[in-house]
């Protein structure tokens, strides 16, 4: 049996509750279909911070700081089957989490 490519999985969000959910998801999947794991593996947080001034034309140094923070995870797949593959396709993933997968 030829050795099967690695799937990357890697998940991007804002709120880290929907994040976590949706990864415990997949690795119930894959395990539950056989497959072996590798993850998932807690990326660093992004963090960016915006200066809106409160008015357009005067007081310039009152300003209020937003914050923005992009949580990220990644989930190796390593020994999958091809139902491991269809079910991972038919899961459905909440509004707010984007998934970017590639073969490794």
């Amino acid at each position: 049996m030829s050795k099967l490519p690695r799937i990357r999985i890697k998940m991007l969000s804002w709120d880290h509750n929907l994040l976590d959910k949706s990864v415990s998801k997949i690795v119930d999947i894959a395990l539950g279909t056989g497959a072996t794991i590798s993850g998932p593996v807690y990326l660093p947080v992004k963090k960016r911070v915006f200066c809106i001034t409160r008015s357009p034309h005067v007081d310039k140094r009152s300003g209020e700081h937003f914050e923005l923070r992009i949580h990220k995870r990644l989930v190796d797949l390593i020994n999958y089957t091809p139902k491991t593959i269809e079910e991972i396709k038919k899961m459905e993933i909440p509004a707010g989490v984007e998934v970017f997968i590639k073969t490794i």
